[in-house]
């Protein structure tokens, strides 16, 4: 009887690895994907600046390109966030700050 009792626990214990092998693959791949969407805001950010600057000013820009211009100001306050820390290490990239980077994210989709 302690046999089988052994060889259930054996068994529950890898389900429970295998379990929190792929729960920790999911949060792996949830961090890769924001890495992803904070570089495309930053580069989107960089863009709707220099577009600002094509455009001549915020109010055309937004006509131009059909966007709010609240969202204009968040994308631009985030560029030059971008040019201010410029002199971070390209290693630097997680940093307590990125908690901000995605609650800028919410406000974008709100505006």
């Amino acid at each position: 009887m302690t046999v089988q009792s052994a060889d259930k626990t054996v068994s529950r214990k890898q389900r429970l690895q295998e379990k929190q092998r792929r729960q920790l693959a999911v949060v792996d791949t949830v961090d890769k994907a924001e890495i992803k969407v904070r570089k495309a805001e930053t580069e989107l950010a960089v863009a709707v600046a220099e577009a600002v600057q094509v455009f001549g000013d915020e109010q055309a820009a937004s006509e131009g390109l059909d966007m709010a211009v609240g969202t204009i100001r968040h994308f631009l306050a985030m560029a030059e966030t971008e040019v201010a820390g410029g002199d971070r290490t390209a290693g630097d990239d997680r940093t307590a700050g990125d908690d901000k980077s995605a609650e800028d994210a919410s406000a974008v989709g709100e505006a």
